[in-house]
């Protein structure tokens, strides 16, 4: 009775063991899986390319004086329900999401541009590109009060203005070397039942695109557009939407899309010739 007793735990104990082993390698295989991905090899070039030219967020944040963000953030608090994720007077985490943008565009590098920046925010991109000798403009809604006084702070120009489908965008009197639009989200018309989006169209995007390109684009201009994640995860760039994107000329990398003033040409994000 003891051996049989031993004997049945045995076998549980190793068909436990079979499971945990099991279980282990399809894990394994799926983390192998993603090192493999399109989008893993993506990530791995723009951390390759940014190494190339390091950019020092401590250097930036010293120019920056944080308490006087704190400060704006009581005189401008919270609006009801907002999602307090989004802390902009982190200046901290806001820097270092600009570096990066700022090194992918290589506009640590290159010449003086004239930038273009469609929903601003708080204003930290345009704040970092005229550090690096670019002259920028902003363009947002008035929603975020909060937004008012960083802008003011950070001594970035803002158009006030919404963007809308089918609608051109206001008249700025001037064409610019880089539009940007970061964290898309004037695409967004409504939210269904289901909690998912209602979004533009694909001839809603080429009229946006079209306008951009024959009114605001230098003829080496560029236009970046930089998209959240969808709610489940997955990327903003469903086949046909991506199909539609690179059918207008984009480069696609990951969640954002590069776009040339002309749209036979397939732009890069470095300024001047190598890199993607």
């Amino acid at each position: 009775m003891a051996r049989h007793s031993f004997g049945a735990g045995g076998n549980r104990c190793s068909l436990s063991i079979t499971r945990f082993i099991a279980s282990f390698v399809v894990r394994l295989a799926r983390k192998f899986q993603k090192l493999f991905t399109r989008d893993a090899a993506e990530s791995l070039w723009e951390h390759a390319c940014r190494w190339t030219h390091p950019v020092s967020s401590r250097r930036i944040l010293a120019t920056i004086d944080e308490a006087e963000l704190v400060r704006l953030r009581e005189h401008y608090p919270y609006r009801p329900n907002a999602r307090k994720i989004n802390a902009y007077e982190d200046a901290n985490y806001w820097v270092g999401v600009n570096v990066k943008r700022v090194q992918d565009l290589w506009l640590d590098r290159s010449p003086p541009l004239d930038i273009l920046d469609l929903g601003c925010g708080p204003g930290y991109f345009l704040y970092l590109c005229r550090l690096f000798g670019h002259e920028g403009l902003g363009l947002d809604p008035d929603d975020e009060p909060f937004f008012r006084g960083t802008t003011n702070f950070f001594g970035v120009s803002r158009v006030v203005a919404r963007i809308n489908a089918q609608t051109p965008l206001p008249d700025l009197g001037k064409q610019f070397d880089l539009v940007t639009a970061h964290r898309v989200c004037f695409h967004r018309i409504a939210r269904r039942e289901n909690g998912e989006w209602l979004e533009w169209t694909q001839a809603d995007w080429k009229f946006f695109i079209n306008d951009v390109r024959r009114r605001f684009l230098r003829p080496d201009g560029r236009l970046l557009l930089e998209f959240n994640r969808r709610q489940d995860g997955s990327s903003f760039f469903t086949p046909e939407l991506r199909a539609f994107f690179e059918s207008q000329g984009a480069r696609i990398v990951r969640w954002k899309a590069l776009l040339a003033a002309d749209p036979a040409e397939r732009p890069r994000f470095k300024t001047g010739s190598g890199g993607l």
